[in-house]
C-alpha cells in the first residue's frame, strides 16, 4: 500500500470511460499534472495491468472493480465513480484495502427526470409505434390511444432527489403524483404517499421506478407485481437494471396489461460499443429502449465531472472524507503550520493510544486529532506541531501498528 507523500505532479490519475473534461481540468487546476484519461472500460485483466501505479482511479458506470482488481491497486488512494450508482465497485473490498469510494448522488437528477417526463408523455400519445410506422411509409393520424398527461396519476416509487423532482415537474405539467418510500419523506406540492406497493401499482396511469439496486430490490418488479398494476398503464425504468423481470415485463407488454414502456437501465448491459445489445423487449414498438442514458446530458457530465473530481482531490490533499459512500466520513479543517498523519486501520481496541503514544515519546505535540470507526475499520487523522525529519522513522512505527490497512501522511503546502 502507499505510504509515500507524493508531490501532487507525481500522484496518477487515471480517468475511464471519456469521463468530463471538466474533472481533467479541475485535477490540472489543482496541480495534478500525471492525468490520462480514456475512453472505453478496460477489462479485468488490463485493468489490473494498469493499476500498479495508479494513485487516483475515476470511473463511470461500465467499469467493474471488483476485490481482485482492487487488490492489484498498491498505491490506490481513492475512486471515484463519476456516476450515482456504486454497484460496479465491490464497496466491502475497497474499505477493507483502506480505498474510499466517492460519487455524484445529486449531478444528474435533473437528467433522469426530464427524460422520464418526456417518455411519459411520448407513451400517453403513442408516439413510439408511430414514429416506427412511419419510417416504414405508414400514415396514421388516428386520435386513438392518444392522450394528454394532464389529469393522469404518476406512481412514483423511490422518492429520493430523482423521484422528488420528477415530483414537482410531473405536477407541473397537471399530473397527480403518488408515491412510495421505504423512508418517510415529505411531500412536495400536492403529491401524496401511498401506504403499499400494492396500492401505487394499482392506482397510477403510469408507473416509474427511482429505487437503488439492493438485495430488497431486486426482481421487486415481477410477472405477480405487473398483474396489479390497472390494466392500459404505462411502467417505466430508469434506476436499476436488476430491480425488474424483463421477461414478465415483456409479457405483460405483449398481453396488452401493459400498453407501454421505457427501459433505461437492464440487468447485464453491454461493455463497450462493440458488445451487442439483447433483451427480450426489442420488436416491442409500443416499448422506448434507451442504453442507460438516463443522465447523459451534456450539463449533467459537466457537473458530475467538477463534483467528484472536487472530492477526490480534497481527500488526496488533505484527507476529508465526506462524501465517501464506503468509509467513515471525517471532514477536516486545513492544514496549518501542521504535518497531518492519516492512519486506517481495522477496528479493534488499542490502536488510538499507539498513536498517540507514538508521537508522545517523540516529544511531538497533536495539534488536532480526529478520529472515526464504523465497527469495522477506524481512520485517524493526526495533526502535529515541530519539525518532522528524514530518519525518525514515524511512518514506519504507523505502519507496524497491529491493525494497519494503510498509512499516508501531508506535508503542508
Amino acid at each position: 500500500m502507499e505510504k509515500l507523500s507524493l508531490p501532487k505532479n507525481k500522484i496518477k490519475v487515471l480517468l475511464l470511460e471519456n469521463i468530463h473534461k471538466n474533472a481533467v481540468e479541475l485535477f490540472k487546476r489543482q496541480g495534478y499534472a500525471n492525468v490520462e484519461s480514456l475512453r472505453d472500460a478496460p477489462d479485468a485483466d488490463e485493468l489490473k495491468q494498469r493499476l500498479p501505479d495508479v494513485h487516483i482511479l475515476g470511473i463511470r458506470s461500465r467499469t467493474k472493480l471488483t476485490r481482485e482488481v482492487l487488490a492489484a491497486g498498491e498505491k490506490l488512494l481513492t475512486v471515484g465513480c463519476f456516476c450515482i450508482g456504486t454497484n460496479q465497485v465491490d464497496l466491502g473490498a475497497a474499505k477493507r484495502l483502506g480505498v474510499p469510494v466517492f460519487n455524484a448522488p445529486y449531478s444528474n437528477t435533473r437528467s433522469v427526470a426530464e427524460l422520464v417526463l418526456a417518455e411519459i408523455i411520448m407513451l400517453f400519445r403513442g408516439i413510439p409505434q408511430r414514429s416506427w410506422g412511419a419510417h416504414e411509409g405508414a400514415w396514421d393520424k388516428t386520435v386513438k390511444g392518444a392522450r394528454e398527461i394532464r389529469g393522469k396519476i404518476i406512481g412514483i416509487v423511490g422518492y429520493g432527489h430523482i423521484g422528488s423532482q420528477l415530483s414537482v415537474i410531473a405536477e407541473a405539467m397537471g399530473m397527480r403524483v403518488r408515491f412510495l418510500d421505504v423512508v418517510e419523506k415529505l411531500a412536495i406540492g400536492n403529491a401524496a404517499p401511498c401506504r403499499s406497493l400494492d396500492e401505487l401499482l394499482a392506482m397510477a396511469d403510469v408507473v416509474t421506478l427511482h429505487v437503488p439496486e439492493l438485495p430488497a430490490t431486486k426482481n421487486m418488479i415481477d410477472a405477480a407485481k405487473l398483474k396489479k398494476m390497472k390494466k392500459g398503464a404505462f411502467f417505466i425504468n430508469a434506476s436499476r437494471g436488476t430491480v425488474v423481470d424483463i421477461p414478465a415485463l415483456a409479457e405483460a407488454v405483449k398481453s396488452g396489461h401493459i400498453a407501454g414502456a421505457a427501459v433505461d437501465v437492464f440487468p447485464k448491459e453491454p461493455a463497450g460499443p462493440k458488445e451487442k445489445f439483447k433483451s427480450p423487449l426489442q420488436g416491442l414498438r409500443n416499448v422506448i429502449l434507451t442504453p442507460h442514458i438516463g443522465g447523459s446530458t451534456e450539463e449533467a457530465q459537466a457537473n458530475i465531472g467538477g463534483e467528484v473530481a472536487e472530492k477526490l482531490v480534497k481527500y488526496s490533499d488533505n484527507g476529508s472524507t465526506l462524501g465517501a459512500v464506503n468509509f467513515v466520513e471525517v471532514a477536516l479543517p486545513p492544514q496549518s503550520g501542521a504535518t497531518r498523519f492519516m492512519h486506517i486501520h481495522r477496528d479493534e481496541p488499542g490502536v488510538m493510544a499507539r498513536i498517540s503514544e507514538l508521537f508522545s515519546r517523540r516529544g511531538i505535540n497533536i495539534a488536532g486529532q480526529y478520529l472515526r470507526t464504523d465497527g469495522e475499520i477506524g481512520y485517524v487523522v493526526t495533526d502535529v506541531i515541530g519539525r518532522i525529519q528524514v530518519g525518525m522513522g514515524i511512518r514506519k512505527e504507523l505502519a507496524a501498528i497491529p491493525a494497519t490497512v494503510r498509512t499516508r501522511f501531508l506535508y503542508e503546502n
